[in-house]
């Protein structure tokens, strides 16, 4: 098959993920009551507005409440677009769009897309529903036919190179170039990605300095490069990147929604810059002269004079001639930024903002490459002559809902794809976060016993005290096999869930918690609880609530689903893995990148509840169970006194 034809078949499984993604949001949304969609969290109604007020980018933020269903779970989170609405009946529509900026239990932030708020928004009767979003199906679609069609060009080269039939070229390497705070494998990827001609790649297995390592890249790219443009799948990971950057001194644009930007970097993007330019008091000074000759012409009413109605033309003419003027300046000040700015740091999606449009880079960084689908990858790779990929292809792939578009292939990445190039890719092999036992599972499982465990995180416990059962062991595998801990599906959501589990880990966690108090230890701790069900994690949090930690050492305690923890580390986390049924059922327990991901975010201690008679048939997990066997890590929750 030509990569013409590939990527065509791209198109087409792309038109089959979107019909799916639609059919997924009709049937939970447009097709069901308002009833229905309260119950599968598709709709907050009714709500009130806890407070308003102006902010970034003369966007309106709310604060709202939900009145009812308040213990359901939902499908609110941040980033998403929303559409708030009046549930009066009215001859017009009464809607408004906005994005979430924060979403909580029952509250959650919105920036709506407005600088007023209609007359209706004070009448009560107000709901807000998840929209559908197609924005980003529509550029992988556009990008896709560019990249079809590209013949000749630096496209098309591009396009060769990644279907594997040209070969892509390097400089010779550098071996003088050593930035002394990185190691020798972060210095060997720094000194790669600066030889590549075409594409480079950084393999950063869990804790390995990712991260670090491409921002000292980038740095050093500067050096010869005026602007490079810097890509990430979603928005946290834009916004570490825009951070570490921002730290080394680098003057950095994050361009994005407000609502998808975190609160500490909004100062970085348009608006934030914007706002902070010298000029922007000239642009207040138009906006305010601009709505007062408006209120000056709305005086006049429609009895009026020849003289009147000149007298109202001039007031409205002055008005757009200060609208003109202001929105001239405001261009002048972001076409200034856009210029200026050494990175731009975006989401592929939002590397197709309008100021962007024409703007060519010589070299495009990618972080998590895994996580992003091959036609996404292409929106910013069309605007550059390189790219520099960093990620790992055995963590968390991308998110494909459709069951056919998957087995198909949608979800193969370009990473995927580049990997299989000889000599493309250079693996950062020391990693500073977990002790040897957390890493060495995931180390010879995915990383062929390549990874070695930096001598500061190796061989740290919660305890070196022996006599500490649970603080001195980093790994325990705690099986409920024969206790009766049967999973529950949720009839709506069809998520599931596993009481028994739930309570196991927080029996535990109270025994470790007591045991580090005893051992006399000062430092306080991260925990993290995961688990790959959403049902399971809202058991998980209604138990946290009756959980009182404040008597203990413990600085944080979080819960979320593996994707949640994406790129995070805690000090300890639990694992709940929830299946257990008598026909070895395990779902998407088989997709092994998620569970890589979830066993490599502890740095202490990892404790992971599993019922092995239902997953341990999985060659993956039958592996895991001997790794803890061989190790003493082996426990069944009989030992915990629990009864079936």
């Amino acid at each position: 098959m030509s990569s013409t034809d590939r990527l065509k078949k791209i198109k087409d499984l792309l038109l089959i993920e979107r019909e799916e993604d639609y059919f997924q949001y009709r049937e939970q949304f447009l097709r069901a009551s308002i009833e229905e969609r309260k119950k599968n969290g598709a709709t907050w109604f009714p709500i009130q507005i806890l407070s308003n007020e102006l902010g970034y980018a003369d966007y309106v933020h709310l604060e709202i409440e939900r009145n009812n269903c308040l213990d359901m779970p939902h499908q609110f989170s941040a980033g998403k677009n929303v559409t708030l609405f009046s549930n009066k009946q009215s001859d017009e529509v009464q809607e408004l769009t906005g994005t979430i900026k924060q979403s909580n239990k029952n509250k959650m932030k919105l920036i709506m897309h407005t600088d007023e708020l209609p007359d209706w928004c004070y009448d009560g009767k107000l709901g807000v529903n998840i929209q559908f979003d197609d924005n980003s199906y529509i550029e992988m679609q556009k990008a896709l036919d560019e990249v079809i069609g590209a013949k000749h060009n630096r496209v098309a080269e591009l396009r060769e190179i990644i279907e594997g039939n040209e070969l892509p070229t390097f400089e010779k390497i550098d071996d003088t170039i050593v930035i002394p705070q990185l190691n020798f494998s972060q210095n060997r990827a720094v000194r790669h990605i600066l030889s590549a001609n075409d594409i480079s790649i950084v393999h950063g297995p869990p804790g390995t300095g990712k991260t670090t390592t491409i921002v000292q890249a980038i740095r050093l790219v500067l050096q010869t490069e005026k602007q490079v443009l810097v890509c990430a799948p979603t928005n946290t990971a834009v916004d570490l990147l825009t951070e570490k950057l921002i730290e080394q001194g680098i003057n950095v644009l994050r361009v994005g929604h407000p609502a998808r930007v975190s609160e500490d970097l909004l100062k970085s993007t348009i608006d934030g810059q914007i706002q902070t330019h010298e000029n922007y008091k000239d642009i207040k000074s138009l906006r305010r002269n601009a709505e007062e000759y408006f209120k000056m012409a709305s005086k006049y009413k429609r009895a009026m004079g020849r003289d009147d109605y000149k007298q109202r033309t001039l007031y409205y003419t002055e008005a757009r001639n200060c609208i003109k003027e202001s929105r001239l300046l405001e261009d002048y000040i972001v076409n200034s930024l856009f210029e200026n700015a050494q990175v731009i740091c975006c989401t592929p999606v939002t590397s197709n903002n309008k100021a962007l449009a024409k703007k060519r880079f010589n070299t495009l960084f990618f972080d998590e490459a895994s996580q992003a689908l091959e036609a996404i990858s292409w929106i910013p790779l069309l605007k550059c002559n390189r790219v520099i990929f960093s990620g790992d292809h055995f963590q968390l792939p991308p998110v494909v809902k459709s069951a056919k578009a998957k087995q198909e292939g949608l979800d193969k990445t370009m990473l995927d794809r580049c990997t299989k190039i000889d000599a493309i890719s250079t693996l950062l092999n020391r990693q500073y976060r977990m002790h040897q036992l957390i890493m060495q599972f995931s180390n010879s499982y995915f990383y062929n016993n390549e990874l070695e465990a930096d001598a500061t995180v190796k061989d740290t416990l919660l305890s070196l005290n022996e006599d500490s059962d649970i603080l001195h062991i980093p790994v325990e595998l705690i099986d409920t096999a024969g206790c009766s801990f049967d999973e529950v599906q949720n009839p709506e959501t069809l998520s599931l869930s596993n009481k028994g589990e739930a309570d196991l880990i927080f029996k535990h966690l109270e025994l470790l918690l007591q045991q580090y108090q005893h051992a006399g230890e000062t430092t306080k701790l991260d925990i993290g609880i995961i688990s790959p069900y959403k049902e399971q994690r809202e058991l998980l949090k209604e138990s946290l609530q009756n959980f009182d930690y404040s008597q203990y050492l413990v600085n944080e305690l979080d819960v979320k689903t593996i994707d949640g923890f994406q790129g995070e580390e805690r000090d300890v986390i639990y694992i709940s893995l929830v299946r257990s049924n008598p026909n070895s059922e395990i779902g998407f327990l088989s997709d092994i990148r998620r569970m890589n991901v979830a066993l490599t975010r502890a740095k202490k201690k990892l404790v992971v509840i599993m019922d092995t008679a239902t997953i341990g048939n999985h060659p993956f997990y039958k592996k895991f169970i001997e790794y803890c066997e061989t190790n003493n890590f082996y426990k069944s929750a009989w030992e915990y006194s629990y009864e079936a």
